[in-house]
């Protein structure tokens, strides 16, 4: 048995996980900075590095408590060392070094896009590679060939704006508060998807690249149109609707041309924007190959898949020494 420790601080969720094994999760603790970041709008990065160091040392008590378990039983420390937030990335990486340093622990870094596909290895076992993975948050859009066990090929990644932060910047300008993602989806539920002709960006383009700038300023354009007439509140779960049919389009299409060009035979769904029922269901129909997801609290960010990660860099050798440091553009075939 090897209990592997998971910290995660790459942008404005703070979490500590204890997992055995790279599978059994023992304690998942998450502290969220929503309320504090809300009524910005987005993330204040130096807001979210001080409420990181607030919160890390009681999640860490809280973990332990709950795996029922001690620092000493613990075998290894694994921490996202990027990409992110670089002074959110401090603060775990320089926690982490330290239980390292203390306990004599091997200390494990991890890339923040890989916790998010090896969130997927937690929870199913049929997942085997080679497979294709669609990574979708804040921060990135990216789809990657998984060829083995740390062996990378980007295929696509966004050229702009990332598909969450279309979301989010979308959820502002319509009034609809931070996060943008989860209003949007309840809204959109509510809408009819084809009341606007919203643009499918990059869509005809061959690559496997994405760019949601110009669907956010078609939609801006729409709303402006909109509130000329006085007619826009009414319709706002319209434009969600559309807004997000565009985004499920835009992922599917693209995830099934990988699937296609890779011949793979699996597809893994991961990041934040992937606890969206709606584009999950839109990527299932259109992939042509068995998809998998993780449950939704393993889609956001959390310390469980940085700990899954950890445990199979740490038996394939991928250690750290304690000149580890924060890496916020840290790419992942550079890990």
């Amino acid at each position: 048995m090897m209990l592997i420790l998971g910290i995660e601080t790459s942008c404005d969720e703070t979490g500590v996980a204890i997992v055995e094994n790279g599978r059994r999760i023992l304690a998942n603790e998450v502290a969220s900075q929503i309320p504090l970041h809300a009524r910005f709008g987005g993330v204040v990065p130096e807001l979210a590095s001080r409420a990181h160091l607030r919160v890390i040392a009681p999640l860490l008590r809280s973990a332990l408590a709950r795996a029922q378990c001690s620092l000493d039983q613990i075998d290894a420390v694994a921490v996202t060392a990027g990409p992110g937030l670089v002074g959110s990335l401090l603060v775990g990486v320089s926690f982490a070094k330290s239980l390292a340093y203390v306990g004599r622990k091997p200390l494990i870094p991890v890339h923040h896009l890989e916790g998010h596909i090896y969130a997927n290895i937690i929870v199913d076992d049929r997942l085997r590679f080679p497979f294709v993975a669609l990574v979708a948050s804040g921060g990135h859009t990216d789809l990657i060939e998984c060829r083995e066990s740390f062996k990378y090929r980007i295929l696509g990644r966004t050229r702009d704006d990332a598909a969450g932060e279309a979301f989010d910047k979308v959820a502002k300008m319509l009034g609809l508060g931070y996060p943008g993602g989860p209003v949007i989806e309840r809204l959109a539920a509510q809408g009819n998807r084809r009341a606007f002709a919203f643009p499918r960006p990059m869509l005809s383009d061959s690559r496997l690249d994405f760019s949601f700038s110009g669907l956010k300023t078609a939609v801006l354009y729409c709303f402006d149109d909109l509130r000329k007439t006085g007619d826009v509140s009414e319709r706002i779960p319209d434009i969600a609707a559309g807004f997000q049919a565009a985004i499920a389009d835009v992922l599917a299409e693209k995830a099934r041309r990988a699937v296609v060009d890779t011949r793979a035979k699996q597809l893994a769904l991961a990041g934040g924007v992937m606890a969206n029922r709606a584009l999950r269901e839109a990527i299932r129909e259109r992939a042509g190959c068995e998809v998998f997801a993780p449950p939704i609290d393993l889609t956001l960010d959390n310390a469980a898949m940085i700990a899954s990660a950890g445990y199979y860099r740490y038996i394939g050798g991928h250690l750290a020494d304690m000149t580890l440091n924060a890496s916020p553009n840290l790419r992942l075939s550079d890990n």
